[in-house]
């Protein structure tokens, strides 16, 4: 059965190239959700103004691959222990969110934070938002496939390709 979640944990080429690489996810959108305004612009989401948050669409198929391990993969492969900043990207629209689009999905979000917590996974409290989904607006067109589309570009080498390859070194099994 086909399901959506919706992740938030910085620039959102980072997130889609990551999830665009996992067996079992049908399609990933970079796009904006949980603001004010509808279909915002990429240069109103830069303001920090609107209250949207760069995020990622993803649509899964949960016989391959289940939220959870989504979830995992996501916390894997951003901090969420950083306010409203990934790395060099600073201000409320990087913010770490889940926007879920079931009450599963929220119910497992919590549970992990709260075992990552628990374990002191992070040397830093977890400040990532879990929320039921509201609204999401798709990026402009040259935000989808970014990385595909520009590998060698100074931010996809410096700041993507690193999780990449963190992804197929911790994630292995899951990549497609």
């Amino acid at each position: 059965m086909q399901e959506k979640i919706t992740l938030g944990g910085g620039c959102f080429w980072c997130l889609e190239a990551t999830f665009k690489q996992v067996k079992g996810v049908i399609s990933v959108v970079s796009g904006y959700a949980d603001g004010q305004i509808e279909n915002p612009s990429y240069e109103q989401i830069c303001t920090g103004t609107t209250g949207h948050a760069e995020v990622v669409q993803i649509s899964f198929d949960n016989a391959i691959v289940d939220s959870q391990s989504l979830l995992m993969i996501f916390f894997a492969t951003h901090d969420p222990t950083t306010l409203n900043r990934q790395g060099g990207d600073s201000g409320t629209q990087y913010r770490s969110i889940i926007l879920t689009d079931n009450a599963e999905q929220l119910a497992y979000a919590e549970q992990i934070i709260a075992e990552l917590e628990a374990n002191a996974h992070y040397d830093d409290p977890i400040v990532t938002q879990v929320k039921m989904m509201t609204c999401f607006y798709k990026a402009e067109q040259y935000h989808q496939d970014y990385f595909q589309l520009n590998p060698n570009s100074g931010y996809c080498q410096a700041i993507i390709a690193p999780k990449l390859q963190k992804l197929t070194h911790d994630y292995a099994s899951y990549l497609k």
